[in-house]
């Protein structure tokens, strides 16, 4: 297979990679895969993938500049939390393996499409009942859901987004164009972290990189458009279908 050719492929995968990334958190269904078809080893390629990952980060910043004007005070302590559980994740890996984790992620992230679909309505049943619980109660289930979400993350890391997504929709009562703007944010902090990381205690395969962020870049940006104009509803409850398609996979793979 010549770069050339594999190059143009890795920009495709890119950009489809960002769109998923962008509209549902589940980047993972493209990039990955693409640098494994390429050749790049599975621990190569999973480096390769965060690292060119936080293009898609930056792409869709800036695209949704719009929908997190006024609460970047929030967004900040959200992402100070996320990346705090995220380091503590990465950590946790040097002294267990993730490998004895694979077996309970499946139900993890089918929990995650599970609220995806149950906040489909206007409000969570969290939110309809924010009035009832102590102030404090509910800061400390937002904020240490976003933290254990981001131990998750460091740890193992598949579909890390679409749980994040599905957290912050229970706990965040802003529109879905909104919500979602902000775990894009929290996932290009949390990659950006990982690749300084990698920088210095990995290999990364920049070849790679290049034209897989760029496609990355381009599919960041436009995802945050598509939300803005997409049925909300039917949006939701396809990346809640997507979520349980990727949890049956990774329940084969992890028990057959």
């Amino acid at each position: 297979m010549s770069f050339f050719f594999i190059f143009i492929f890795l920009i495709i995968a890119g950009f489809l990679a960002g769109l998923l990334a962008s509209v549902a958190g589940l980047a993972s269904l493209a990039s990955y895969p693409a640098l494994l078809l390429v050749g790049l080893p599975p621990v190569l390629a999973n480096v390769t993938s965060t690292t060119a990952l936080v293009c898609t980060g930056i792409g869709s910043t800036v695209s949704s500049l719009k929908e997190l004007h006024g609460h970047w005070n929030k967004v900040l302590v959200l992402t100070l939390l996320s990346t705090g559980g995220s380091i503590l994740g990465s950590l946790l890996l040097l002294l267990a393996p993730a490998a004895s984790f694979e077996k309970v992620v499946p139900f993890f992230i089918l929990i995650a499409g599970s609220l995806l679909l149950a906040s489909s309505r206007k409000t969570s049943h969290l939110q309809l009942n924010s009035q009832k619980l102590p102030e404090f109660w509910l800061n400390l289930l937002s904020f240490g859901g976003i933290f254990l979400v981001g131990g998750y993350t460091g740890y193992f890391g598949a579909a890390g987004g679409v749980i994040t997504l599905a957290i912050l929709l229970v706990i965040i009562n802003e529109d879905f164009a909104t919500v979602n703007a902000m775990k894009n944010f929290l996932g290009f902090a949390s990659n950006l972290i990982a690749t300084v990381i990698f920088i210095f205690k990995a290999q990364i395969a920049w070849k790679m990189v290049v034209p897989l962020g760029i496609g990355l870049l381009i599919g960041g940006y436009l995802g945050p458009v598509i939300v803005r104009h997409a049925n909300i509803h039917l949006l939701r409850i396809l990346i809640a279908l997507a979520a349980f398609g990727l949890a049956g996979y990774l329940f084969i793979t992890a028990y057959l």
